[in-house]
């Protein structure tokens, strides 16, 4: 696997999250392109342009917070299911919140893995080797 090649969108409205997030990707992966928006309207522009783009780099994974403005992490989830040059694309939710019913809603509305946003740098290093593990890793170039 070309991990130069690995190509994530990531959508969170808090700008640190963003940022740690950014960095225990880097951390774990040598070299990976990110793009980030800070809400789901931002991010499903983003992804129209890469939809639009010939020979785009393929899309690994899509992170989404649960609690963003304008559109939730649930609402732009939907958006992505139901563009059929994106719902292929896995999408994985992070929350703070981890009720059950919201995630079961969340596995409904076609999420590939939720997990809990950590409380500690190390835990973000967790969540970018589950990343790595399940999304990166096995796929063929």
């Amino acid at each position: 696997m070309n991990e130069a090649n690995t190509v994530i969108y990531m959508a969170d409205d808090d700008a640190d999250d963003r940022y740690f997030m950014r960095l225990s990707l880097q951390h774990v992966y040598s070299s990976v392109t990110i793009v980030e928006a800070m809400d789901g309207p931002e991010l499903l522009a983003l992804l129209g342009n890469w939809s639009q783009t010939p020979k785009a780099q393929p899309i690994q994974v899509i992170l989404l917070d649960m609690n963003m403005p304008k559109l939730n992490g649930l609402e732009t989830l939907r958006a992505l299911k139901a563009n059929p040059l994106l719902r292929h694309i896995p999408a994985v939710i992070l929350s703070t919140d981890a009720q059950p019913a919201q995630i079961a809603i969340a596995y409904q509305t076609g999420a590939s893995q939720y997990l809990e946003k950590p409380v500690s740098y190390s835990g973000l290093d967790q969540i970018a080797q589950t990343i790595r593990s399940y999304y990166i890793a096995n796929r063929i170039d």
